[in-house]
């Protein structure tokens, strides 16, 4: 599907995570490349080294997606771990999309936005276990995997152009001590 023709097209564009532990931020375009709409999955941190004394975390570079905010459809968390969710509080202002999240990630997303004074401010739609929404243009499924904590989600992204899989973090196995298989 090219773009250049100006027809609908599917992109990824990760902005942080990729080739690196941490500061998960994954944008999926589709449209035509000038009337292109996104879909954010994950906003995280990262942490720094030793290298780096004084910093305590790491934010991903946003001006991209801060540029084409209005094309913004959402940003869609796949778990509560701080690099996944960590730079909601810090960067929602200069992004100010809808969040969603499943339960026990939104809760936790709350008690951070009460820190940050944005508990007011920063729309989160609680999504149930394995729902399907429509995002924009995204129809969003989420996939309920195995990891360290509750409610982790790979996503099954669906577009007029295609659909794809994100799997964020996940683990095998056959009986986890919270949460389903993968």
């Amino acid at each position: 599907m090219p773009g250049a023709s100006g027809q609908d097209e599917i992109v990824f564009l990760p902005l942080g995570g990729a080739g690196e532990i941490g500061m998960n931020l994954y944008l999926y375009g589709f449209g035509p490349p000038r009337k292109r709409h996104w879909l954010m999955v994950d906003l995280g941190v990262t942490f720094p080294g030793e290298r780096e004394p004084g910093i305590e975390r790491v934010l991903p570079d946003i001006r991209f997606i801060e540029e084409e905010r209005g094309a913004l459809a959402g940003i869609v968390l796949t778990h509560a771990h701080e690099d996944h969710f960590g730079a909601v509080a810090d960067l929602w202002p200069r992004l100010r999309a809808p969040v969603y999240a499943t339960p026990f990630t939104a809760a936790l997303l709350r008690l951070r936005l009460i820190e940050f004074g944005l508990e007011n401010d920063v729309p989160i739609h609680e999504v149930p276990l394995k729902a399907r929404l429509d995002i924009g243009p995204f129809d969003v499924e989420f996939v309920t995997m195995a990891h360290s904590i509750p409610e982790p989600n790979a996503l099954a992204i669906r577009t007029p152009a295609g659909a794809l899989f994100h799997s964020g973090d996940w683990k095998l196995d056959p009986d986890p001590l919270i949460g389903e298989p993968t």
